[in-house]
């Protein structure tokens, strides 16, 4: 595997688990009504390829944020308690839209290697034309 063959599978295994990542947020944020529903997080591992000598990096496991969601008096919701509370879901869309945004950034960061290898790629090209 050539360098830029490295570069590029390397930026394009990172682009692919913050696609994942933003997977994860879109599903936490369609599901912040949703009462009792706990937040998904996405955890990141760094795996070597040894047969093509690369780095990637893969979405390790995703588990639940066990922060209680608010109790929300509601003695009507169908879900309501004996006392008459509804435990709503433990979303923020602050941080939701925060890891969105994160995610967004790290996914544009991985595109700029992939366009620099490729401009670095066909410079060489050039010089080896002449």
């Amino acid at each position: 595997m050539n360098p830029f063959d490295k570069i590029s599978a390397s930026a394009m295994s990172g682009m692919r688990a913050q696609a994942q990542r933003l997977e994860v947020v879109s599903e936490n944020i369609a599901n912040a009504d949703t009462h009792g529903y706990k937040r998904k997080l996405v955890s990141f591992e760094n795996v070597f390829d040894r047969k093509e000598g690369v780095t990637n990096v893969e979405l390790g496991r995703v588990f639940l944020d066990q922060t209680p969601g608010e109790d929300v008096f509601d003695p009507n919701h169908p879900f309501a308690n004996e006392d008459g509370y509804v435990t709503m879901s433990n979303v923020n869309m602050m941080t939701e839209f925060a890891d969105a945004r994160e995610a967004t950034r790290s996914y544009e960061a991985g595109l700029e290697v992939f366009q620099q290898a490729r401009d670095m790629y066909k410079s060489l090209l050039d010089i080896l034309k002449k």
